[in-house]
């Protein structure tokens, strides 16, 4: 694979280029002066947590994510798969959830897949793996790739708290709904991934919060 912008490093130079690109990431900018960039170890278990995180609040995933963590090893996929569907959902997974879950562990004790290997593919051909498994959509391969990976040119469709970051951004005309924010997301090329983490900390400071 080619060499790549570290994101968990500098972003300067991608900020800058985004500003000057797009005038609503540059208030966001402005507003934030620089994003926060979540960072998280691969593997299973980031796989595991994004599953969990899926459509739910975030304090809903953190009380999920906590009781799993307290009832499992949530690192060892032979650990899911002996807990079974029934055992997930008793942390709080729903049966869908239960399900996704047990056949991501399936294909990692496969051999199928695993951090080393996607981490040697191209955004597109690891995107594509990831969806293989049941469960993984192009949100939640997105996720990963960027969280774990610190891929700089991927963007998450569909992301609810991006549309409301980029809605706040706008000073005229209508706002916009999620088809147009993927699809302007494109023009943001090479650098979507950096673009989703303004918008992510846009969204925080918002809100009040700090960014996690």
């Amino acid at each position: 694979m080619t060499d790549r912008l570290d994101v968990f490093g500098d972003t300067s130079d991608a900020c800058a280029a985004l500003a000057r690109k797009e005038a609503g990431l540059a208030r966001a900018l402005d507003a934030i002066e620089e994003p926060h960039i979540r960072r998280r170890p691969g593997g299973f278990e980031a796989l595991f947590r994004i599953i969990v995180e899926q459509q739910v609040s975030v304090p809903s995933a953190q009380a999920i994510w906590a009781r799993c963590q307290a009832g499992m090893d949530c690192g060892d996929p032979g650990h899911a798969l002996r807990h079974g569907e029934e055992g997930l959902k008793s942390f709080g997974l729903s049966g869908p959830k239960a399900r996704y879950v047990s056949a991501l562990a399936e294909h990692w004790t496969s051999g199928d897949l695993d951090e080393e290997k996607l981490a040697q593919l191209s955004d597109e051909d690891a995107s594509i793996a990831l969806q293989k498994i049941k469960g993984i959509g192009p949100w939640t391969a997105a996720i990963y790739l960027l969280f774990c990976e610190g891929r700089v040119d991927i963007w998450p469709p569909g992301d609810v708290a991006l549309l409301g970051a980029w809605r706040a951004t706008r000073r005229r005309g209508p706002l916009p709904d999620m088809k147009t924010l993927d699809q302007r997301a494109a023009k943001w090329r090479p650098y979507r991934g950096v673009a989703a983490h303004i918008l992510w900390t846009y969204y925080a400071h918002l809100r009040g919060r700090a960014p996690i």
